[in-house]
């Protein structure tokens, strides 16, 4: 009697359309298991709803609930299945749904679901405008087209391997992916986790050396890639052709039959084919089914169905060097109360070049040679902002760049609100388009690498959590090994101690065999890792946040 009341406990019972109804009014996250009553609820995720109530720890805004389709109205178009389903209710909208018994992924959505509520609730985010979805059944089939290929959009993940990675080729095959005209929609260097290995790669599970292979792929970092195909999906190509005899004029002896260049529709090759055709496709595999790849998105982008559907993006703005100095913070508040949240910030003195770019609408004014002299011996502040169409929206914020216009038409655009009168100019710049933005993003904030190195006493576990925080930090893990460091490359890391009386004993830890997990293999880890901070920060914020030594 005690383990029932403890499963009421956990799911509350759905069985009526009021009930139903009532369950909307919940505060926060409800995840419902819809059943069939002659199957019941599926029992395999009641050890995890279980263990996420007890970690989570969140039960003013974590509800868990079963919910019987035979009886309830809104449910009718999911009786007489068999596979289980899961929805998601967000302070009464549903939001997400799942279909099949998926642990991983269920534990994924519910766990970034509640964070962001946190967030919400400590004032640190604005709460998304979620996409209310349907409550109609589809088949794998008509779910993934139904997401995925809106607008003419086809989606690819493409998983380069680590040995790939190891040897830098995820660079070049990148290269050769958008030359073609594909689209990377958004790319990280990862561990694979095993269930996706194993299921990207069914096809080869009756391999002698399958597990030899899933082994390889989940000890190294992969890179893994969202490819877009977007527009026509037939290309024109130009073909020579010989002319028809009643075409061509007549011959001389000595040029003979006559080729003309004729233009020909194609279907446009998949991104395998277009592989295939560069002589890297041992490297790199891709899914194109529409199901399976909307299933890999869900486990490894959690995020990227939301920021599609809701336009997210990222621009570039600049404060002139007159509103940066007197009216930063003014500004600062404005763009977070219009709900954009400020990625990377500093202040820069612009070059010529720079000042030439930002200005460039008032090139042909009188005082503008005046305007670049000023802009390039001040100070102006820089920022990357992310926001829905951050874009447009930023440059409607701004206002025009005619001030007298700002005044007359968008007297409450940044332009009319902080002119200053030295210049009659809009003191405020931003991107032109998405494509501008990320090559304005790419020059003002280029990546920086710095070197790490996880020391030999560390556990796997711990390793992994390490790694985590590097990536939580905001770094990028491009490459990553595991070496035997030999007092020859200890002496180069850590050349700053050579000389010290504790450094053969800094050497006996680094060199040695032995790990805290037991295992008589080397565990050092070299890791390369381009991100904006610079190694100096890095190592502030590893010192306090890791207590295992790095």
């Amino acid at each position: 009697m005690a383990s029932k009341k403890r499963e009421v406990q956990l799911q509350s019972v759905i069985n009526s359309q009021n009930l139903w109804d009532e369950m909307l009014l919940n505060k926060g996250l409800t995840v419902i298991d819809v059943y069939q009553a002659w199957c019941g609820p599926c029992k395999a995720v009641q050890a995890l709803f279980r263990k996420l109530k007890n970690e989570l720890n969140e039960d003013e805004i974590l509800h868990f609930a079963v919910a019987e389709a035979d009886s309830i109205v809104t449910l009718q178009s999911f009786r007489d299945k068999c596979e289980p389903v899961f929805l998601f209710s967000l302070n009464g909208k549903i939001v997400a749904k799942i279909q099949g018994a998926n642990a991983p992924l269920i534990n994924k959505k519910v766990t970034n679901l509640i964070e962001e509520e946190r967030k919400i609730v400590a004032g640190e985010m604005i709460r998304p405008q979620y996409t209310e979805i349907p409550l109609v059944e589809q088949s794998d089939e008509e779910l993934g087209e139904s997401q995925y290929d809106n607008a003419g959009e086809i989606f690819y993940i493409a998983i380069i391997k680590p040995n790939a990675v190891l040897r830098r080729k995820n660079i070049e095959i990148k290269e050769k992916i958008t030359k073609e005209g594909f689209i990377i929609e958004i790319q990280d260097n990862m561990f694979l986790p095993e269930e996706v290995v194993r299921n990207f790669y069914s096809h080869l599970a009756d391999q002698p050396d399958f597990e030899d292979f899933v082994s390889f792929v989940t000890s190294g970092i992969s890179c893994v890639l969202i490819i877009s195909q977007e527009g026509e999906h037939e290309v024109i190509q130009e073909e020579l052709q010989l002319q028809s005899e009643t075409d061509e004029e007549e011959p001389s002896e000595d040029t003979g039959a006559k080729f003309a260049p004729v233009m020909t529709k194609k279907k446009r090759d998949s991104l395998q084919e277009y592989l295939e055709r560069q002589h890297v496709s041992e490297f790199c595999d891709v899914e194109d089914n529409a199901s399976k790849v909307s299933m890999y998105i869900d486990m490894l982008f959690p995020d990227f169905k939301t920021m599609k559907i809701k336009n997210i993006q990222r621009t570039l703005a600049l404060l002139f060097p007159e509103v940066y100095e007197e009216k930063k913070d003014d500004i600062l508040n404005i763009i977070r109360n219009e709900g954009f949240t400020i990625l990377m910030q500093r202040q820069i003195v612009l070059s010529e070049e720079e000042a030439r770019t930002v200005t460039k609408d008032y090139e042909n004014e009188e005082y503008f040679n005046s305007l670049l002299s000023y802009m390039c011996s001040n100070a102006s502040y820089i920022l990357v902002l992310l926001r829905e169409n951050a874009v447009d929206y930023w440059k409607e914020l701004m206002g025009p760049t005619n001030v007298e216009e700002a005044y007359a038409y968008s007297p409450e655009s940044l332009c009319a609100q902080f002119f200053t009168g030295t210049f009659p100019i809009n003191q405020f710049y931003g991107s032109s388009s998405k494509a501008e933005a990320k090559k304005e993003i790419e020059y003002f904030f280029p990546p920086q690498t710095t070197l790490a190195l996880i020391k030999p006493h560390v556990t796997k576990e711990q390793r992994m959590e390490i790694l985590k925080i590097i990536k939580e930090a905001g770094f990028e893990i491009s490459l990553l090994k595991e070496i035997h460091l030999i007092p020859e490359n200890a002496s180069k890391v850590y050349f700053k101690i050579t000389g010290k009386d504790f450094y053969k004993s800094v050497l006996e830890v680094l060199s040695s065999m032995e790990t805290n997990d037991g295992s008589s293999r080397p565990r050092r880890s070299k890791t390369a890792l381009p991100g904006f901070p610079t190694s100096q920060i890095w190592s502030r914020h590893f010192e306090k946040c890791c207590p295992w030594g790095i």
